[in-house]
């Protein structure tokens, strides 16, 4: 009996030192707004398969300049799905495995308690000095905010109150330091589990803006990394689009 509970122990510690040689490491590029639930997808990610995920936050228009030039990201979590198919077209990414992660909403946020209003009508009434928006020419929230403004044609009357982040994060970061009384971000950075987080926010209606469909694709230098379609593949779970849901995004 005590012989075979020995060899039982000898093949499990087997099997556990079997996967773990296979494990991987993946260099993933990940747009801003999708920073917090990836953080928690690549700690399950990694429970759950040995692989380890390690990831650089940023924004996608960043990101696909830094691609152009050889930066060695295997996978891309973009902010939209112009990028992904653009590198798609250029031949840089895997055949076949381009496919929608998240569908993005966009929120104007304060972090004051009662400071915007259920319908938003605090952007029309424009008693505030700074506005933040990410930079619309890199990063896909900042130009979601700018087709908002052009749209309820506030633009024009808010084009010197605005203030341009880097990326998403630092427009976030510009209304939670109050260096902005409010901002247009994305409602995965104040929304946790169902509810805002802190602060007060307008849902902005989807049909003031394009749809920010978040696309993800294995790039050229991650095409023979097991660890790059592992990831891939989790995304699609069921227990990581739980974990997408809870930070608001649609699927």
């Amino acid at each position: 009996m005590e012989r075979h509970v020995q060899r039982i122990a000898g093949l499990l510690a087997m099997i556990a030192w079997t996967g773990l040689a296979q494990a991987d490491e993946v260099q993933v590029a990940v747009a801003a707004n999708f920073t917090a639930p990836m953080q928690r997808i690549a700690a399950q990610f990694e429970h759950d398969t040995g692989h380890k995920a390690v990831l650089a936050f940023g924004a996608t228009g960043k990101f696909y300049a830094q691609i152009q030039n050889g930066a060695p990201f295997e996978v891309l979590l973009a902010a939209d799905d112009e990028t992904p198919a653009k590198l798609e077209q250029a031949g840089q990414t895997a055949r076949g495995i381009r496919f929608t992660y998240a569908i993005g909403k966009l929120v104007l946020w304060s972090a004051k308690d009662g400071y915007v209003d259920p319908n938003g009508a605090v952007l029309r009434a424009g008693h505030f000095a700074h506005l933040a928006i990410g930079n619309p020419k890199t990063a896909p929230y900042g130009a979601a905010a700018v087709e908002t403004l052009k749209t309820l044609n506030l633009m024009d009357r808010l084009q010197s109150k605005l203030v341009q982040g880097e990326n998403i994060s630092q427009a976030q970061q510009f209304v939670s330091t109050g260096n902005a009384e409010l901002g247009f971000v994305a409602l995965s950075q104040v929304w946790h589990d169902g509810k805002l987080s802190s602060g007060s926010a307008w849902i902005v209606p989807s049909n003031l803006y394009s749809p920010i469909r978040q696309d993800a694709v294995i790039l050229k230098k991650g095409e023979a990394n097991p660890a790059a379609r592992a990831l891939t593949t989790y995304l699609r779970s069921d227990k990581a689009r739980a974990i997408i849901r809870s930070f608001g995004y649609a699927l």
